[in-house]
């Protein structure tokens, strides 16, 4: 019986052994001969000396274009539309964009914003529309895009304009105002790309605009929130452009507009920044559309501010983060729009408010909150009481 089952054992572990030799040199690399390996080596070497000499041309060609001005392309025939329009810097981009002969519609949640972003466009002798619309809601989104597919026509210039701020320390900054964050800032991106670029790539004609932020860039404290979100729309831009290219849509342009804090938009009126002046809204809007009529893919507002994000990647962090706190000591120094709107969560649990969207500084007779006009609260059963 021992020597039965010794038996059994060995031709059990025999057929494991002869099981496992094909296993064993299935994982053994299979040596490369001298002249595929020598081939290897010139295709690399190719490639390498190929990519010099395309980014020498591309070099020349920037320096070529920087000695006697970038071509511009003409935007009359464009149909624009532009999401957060009803006020700030996408209520001026639309204005320009209606004198240049461009079909303007503007999304946004503040109907009476949007009416008066549409007559100032109107009076000015441009075409514009407008769309009460929730962009954080992606079922909003797409619904919305087939209406304006149908009444206006096929979008060929997005601006992603919309954006929130909280201005609060992370840890003070409750969860549904991070979400909100996100929700508006990126999330929204994919969802307007996703609605509109399958029509760009067939008429071979689009550009996608990512209004951004030097805070996409760099970190700043009380923006934790505002910065990771930028972060992302600053990458979603990148990688948008990226994908275009490998998939052969060269004619679909992407541009990145990051600027420093702007005056004037109800988002950092307060701020408090150092060396680097806040910017005047109407100058920003000017440089956009620039950036726009010269397919630009990335535009730093102001531009010196390229060489202070390189300092970035070059010096130790106890360098970099001294610059930034000296640059911007407190990005919301009195709290203006939040601690308002937390005693405005405080008396709307407390009494009974207004359906839909209302606009707060006429609600709320509280001279801090007039300041930031553009924050709206909307009440939705799904998300509850969400600033935007």
């Amino acid at each position: 019986m021992v020597e039965e089952n010794n038996n059994t054992k060995a031709s059990e572990n025999g057929h494991l052994a002869n099981a496992a030799t094909p296993l064993a040199m299935a994982g053994k690399a299979t040596p490369l001969t001298f002249y595929e390996n020598m081939k290897s080596w010139v295709e690399a070497i190719a490639d390498v000396m190929m990519f010099i000499l395309c980014s020498i041309g591309f070099i020349l060609k920037d320096l070529y274009y920087i000695a006697f001005g970038y071509p511009e392309k003409e935007l009359n025939n464009d149909i624009a539309l532009v999401t957060g329009g009803g006020s700030g810097l996408g209520r001026l981009l639309s204005v320009r964009l209606g004198k240049m002969g461009t079909k303007v519609v503007v999304w946004d949640i503040n109907k009476q914003g949007i009416d008066e972003t549409v007559k100032m466009v109107q009076d000015a002798g441009g075409y514009c529309k407008g769309y009460v619309v929730d962009i954080s809601r992606k079922e909003e989104v797409y619904k919305a895009a087939e209406v304006l597919r149908h009444e206006v026509g096929d979008i060929s210039l997005l601006i992603n304009n919309a954006g929130v701020v909280s201005g609060m320390h992370l840890l003070n900054t409750p969860d549904h105002l991070i979400e909100r964050s996100f929700n508006v800032n990126v999330m929204a991106h994919f969802w307007t790309t996703k609605a509109f670029l399958p029509k760009m790539i067939e008429n071979e004609n689009g550009h996608i605009v990512t209004i951004a932020s030097l805070a996409g860039h760099v970190g700043i404290t009380k923006l934790v929130d505002y910065c990771a979100s930028k972060f992302a729309a600053v990458g979603f831009d990148e990688a948008l452009r990226l994908e275009l290219e490998v998939l052969g849509h060269t004619n679909i342009q992407t541009t990145c507009v990051c600027p420093f804090f702007i005056q004037q938009t109800g988002m950092f009126d307060d701020v408090n920044a150092r060396w680097v002046p806040t910017l005047n809204a109407n100058d920003v809007a000017d440089r956009v559309i620039t950036a726009i009529k010269k397919n630009e893919k990335i535009a730093i507002i102001p531009g010196y501010c390229k060489f202070l994000l390189s300092l970035k990647w070059t010096f130790p962090w106890g360098c970099v983060g001294g610059l930034l706190r000296r640059l911007v000591p407190d990005a919301s120094p009195h709290g203006v729009a939040q601690k308002s709107l937390l005693n405005v969560y405080k008396k709307l649990s407390t009494s009974a408010a207004p359906a839909g969207i209302t606009d707060l500084s006429s609600v709320y007779k509280d001279p801090a909150l007039t300041k930031a006009g553009t924050l709206l609260i909307k009440r939705s059963p799904s998300l509850g009481e969400r600033v935007l």
